[in-house]
């Protein structure tokens, strides 16, 4: 049995910034685990149909896998995202996510504020960037050995207070506490930290990552794929 989720309250804005250069790998559908990239699937215009990472979150994601039990896998969603498709999926949930927690007519700052733990802004700024422009962001679901997806609770990309990592620690469903426990438990013990807002969206080396571990980012933004050395 894994060991209980930790609350966490969401990250807040962390400036610092090391640059470390590191190339990106393209990674596919493998022995090791499987890749389903979200975005091309539901047609946003601006998604890559490539996954790409840094070197050392690929590593990682192999290291989580190597500690999950025979039968179950990685499934990686979504990984380095051009700030066009930032930009593309802020217009698409930006006014979804205030309109459910009834901030139509609240300040722009309180909206902005409300989003963040769900969507980060597209801001052009290459050291304070969204983080899965670095390519150190990964969204992960776990798979069995058919390809099927455990159950997690809720689907990706839900916006609902059932999509807080540590929810069903006190929600009566023993599979969906343990899936998400074993998820929380590989892809932590690999060395990535978790976005509490959201069970399947875990960092290394981003300005998210850096904020839990208290110590500067080393990824910069990275917003068009012409600007990255791939392996």
């Amino acid at each position: 049995m894994m060991l209980p989720i930790p609350s966490a309250a969401p990250p807040r804005p962390h400036p610092l910034i090391t640059i470390k250069e590191e190339k990106f790998v393209m990674i596919n559908s493998c022995k090791e685990f499987d890749v389903s990239l979200q975005y091309p699937l539901r047609g946003l215009e601006n998604a890559p149909y490539r996954c790409l990472v840094r070197e050392s979150v690929y590593k990682m994601l192999l290291a989580a896998q190597s500690a999950l039990p025979q039968g179950v896998r990685l499934c990686v969603l979504d990984a380095w995202r051009p700030l066009a498709l930032q930009q593309e999926l802020y217009d698409l949930y930006a006014g979804d996510i205030i309109e459910r927690l009834g901030l139509q007519n609240a300040k722009a700052k309180e909206k902005r504020e409300a989003v963040a733990p769900y969507v980060s802004e597209p801001e052009k700024n290459p050291l304070h960037p969204p983080v899965h422009t670095t390519g150190g962001a990964v969204d992960v679901t776990l798979v069995n050995e058919n390809g099927e997806p455990l159950d997690m609770g809720t689907p990706f990309d839900d916006f609902s207070d059932m999509a807080q990592t540590d929810y069903f620690e006190t929600a009566d469903n023993p599979t969906v506490q343990e899936n998400r426990r074993l998820l929380y438990g590989v892809m932590t013990g690999a060395g990535f930290t978790n976005l509490p807002s959201e069970w399947w969206h875990y960092d290394y080396g981003d300005r998210f990552w850096a904020y839990y571990n208290r110590c500067p980012a080393i990824y910069g933004g990275i917003f068009t794929a012409a600007e990255m050395h791939v392996d």
